[in-house]
């Protein structure tokens, strides 16, 4: 390891030898100066060379709160560590708001200045190394849970165990043990892939011992809490999986204390279609288009899928609540949609409950494959991430969050759908009428690997639509994707290692909820 440089200007440097000795043996170089002046002088001639500054902080001349901003001018990603006798309030706040990476009350003894040191310089490291370990210890227990015979809870837990390793690898920058978990995480949607195949058309036949699904959301987690005491609001962030969910959680608790997190299982197929029209209706698809002929439309008939949501929100409050609630409805396609939204925000506070869907992450998902550039965007799971976060901050939705987080409104941030990255082509066979989606297909006389897939030959047990006598669904598990034999090996280059719906995966089918209050209340 290359010997570390740091910077010490005290005005009672003489008083420091035993600090600065003991520093030296540790193989530390230590810089010392007396005054504000001669560190400033100091971090320009050694600029490049310096890892850590410690400062005091009443020398006279130039205090070190003076000296602070011009030697961050200098060395902008050097740490900083204030030295003080001072423990008024108001100092530390100064020297914290000035980006001070530690703050230590005199007299300080080597130990100290040693552990600032090593938790500045060499955390990463540390983290690293104790991360390792840690997850080590809980790859073996998670690998043996997912061979358990799990239910829907436990399998919801695992999901979340695998999400939390992976956040915590990536942030931690430990890439070594990365192809570990991506394993693991094979496994375990291998695992859960077979687990939905076994039980999927029974938790449709009937609500006992089954999970909450996209038909029940609303009635069963969001409209229990929907009153007039104060507005609530459901934001749907299409296609948010929970690990985005997790990357956005930072930004959205400033201002929203997160009351429960929760999640449901969407329905199949895992598409806007089928899961958010199952959403705003509360009922399954074959349902929508019994009671509502006139809203719902098959894959193969021309028109927009999603057209009719509002309505179907509006009927789904009808038949739940058997009273009038004042309900508001807004979908956001458009960046003047946004600024609508934002400006007009304060207005839906009149509503007692209010739906938002924000079409956003579906269209990254989407654009990833088609724009070469967002595929260096977004080139992995965690780049996948990043962007999204980085969108959220910015976004309108986001400002619009703020505004009414003034107020006292009730939040709830839920999805339709995840997505997987695709990577193991299987080839299907099918007609015209067949569909064109990567993760499922519904048609007649269909030839595909029935190893790869869920397949449902009479649609009516799924509670799915019909659109032709002989018509299978058929649904992809784990990490494939279906194509064509025409064309293949230009289709299979194309898609592979794109983000895809559709299927059966943890990132698809376990979908966060979670339920919000307003914080500065």
């Amino acid at each position: 390891m290359d010997t570390i440089t740091i910077l010490w200007a005290d005005d009672e440097i003489r008083l420091l030898k035993p600090q600065i000795m003991f520093l030296e043996q540790k193989g530390y170089k230590v810089i010392t100066v007396s005054n504000g002046h001669d560190a400033i002088e100091e971090s320009q001639e050694h600029m490049g060379n310096i890892d850590v500054v410690f400062l005091d902080e009443s020398m006279p001349g130039i205090s070190g709160l003076d000296t602070l901003p011009k030697i961050k001018q200098i060395l902008p990603n050097v740490p900083v560590v204030m030295i003080t006798k001072n423990e008024e309030e108001g100092v530390m706040e100064q020297a914290i708001g000035s980006e001070i990476s530690d703050y230590l009350i005199k007299p300080v003894n080597p130990i100290q200045i040693l552990t600032s040191i090593r938790k500045l310089i060499d955390s990463s490291r540390l983290v690293r190394e104790q991360t390792v370990i840690d997850y080590q210890q809980e790859f073996r227990k998670i690998s043996m849970e997912i061979n358990s015979g799990l239910n829907f809870q436990e399998w919801a837990e695992i999901y979340k165990k695998i999400i939390h390793w992976e956040l915590k690898l990536d942030q931690s920058k430990t890439s070594s043990m990365s192809e570990f978990l991506a394993n693991q995480k094979e496994q375990a949607n291998s695992e859960f892939s077979k687990f939905v195949e076994r039980n999927y058309l029974d938790w449709i036949a009937s609500d006992d011992d089954a999970p909450v699904m996209s038909h029940d959301l609303l009635r069963s987690m969001v409209f229990p809490d929907v009153n007039s005491e104060r507005p609530t609001f459901f934001l749907l962030l299409d296609n948010l999986r929970y690990d985005q969910w997790k990357m956005i959680e930072p930004i959205i608790s400033e201002y929203y204390r997160v009351e429960e997190e929760d999640y449901f299982y969407s329905i199949l197929p895992t598409t806007t279609q089928y899961s958010r029209n199952s959403i705003f209706a509360g009922l399954m698809p074959s349902e929508i288009q019994e009671y509502y002929p006139e809203l719902w439309l098959n894959d193969n008939e021309k028109g927009g899928k999603n057209m009719h949501e509002e309505k179907l929100l509006n009927e789904h409050i009808r038949r739940v609540f058997r009273k009038p609630v004042k309900t508001g409805y807004q979908k956001i396609t458009t960046k003047e949609k946004g600024k609508h939204l934002v400006d007009n925000i304060q207005n839906y506070l009149n509503n007692d409950f209010t739906a938002i869907v924000y079409n956003f992450i579906d269209f990254l998902s989407h654009a990833r494959t088609e724009m070469e550039v967002l595929k260096e965007l977004a080139s992995d799971e965690k780049a996948y991430r990043s962007l999204t976060r980085s969108w959220f901050e910015h976004s309108s939705i986001w400002e619009a969050l703020k505004l009414i987080s003034e107020k006292d409104v009730q939040l709830f941030i839920a999805t339709d759908h995840g997505s997987i990255r695709v990577k193991d082509p299987s080839k299907v066979v099918g007609d015209r009428e067949t569909t064109t989606n990567l993760r499922y297909k519904v048609g007649r006389n269909l030839q595909y690997d029935k190893k790869a897939v869920l397949d449902v030959r009479n649609p009516v047990d799924a509670k799915l639509p019909t659109p032709n006598v002989s018509s299978t669904f058929i649904f992809a598990k784990n990490d494939t994707f279906f194509l064509y034999p025409n064309n293949y090996n230009y289709y299979n280059k194309f898609y592979n290692d794109t983000f895809q719906h559709g299927g059966i995966s943890l990132e698809e089918v376990i979908i966060p909820v979670i339920k919000l209050r307003s914080r500065n209340l």
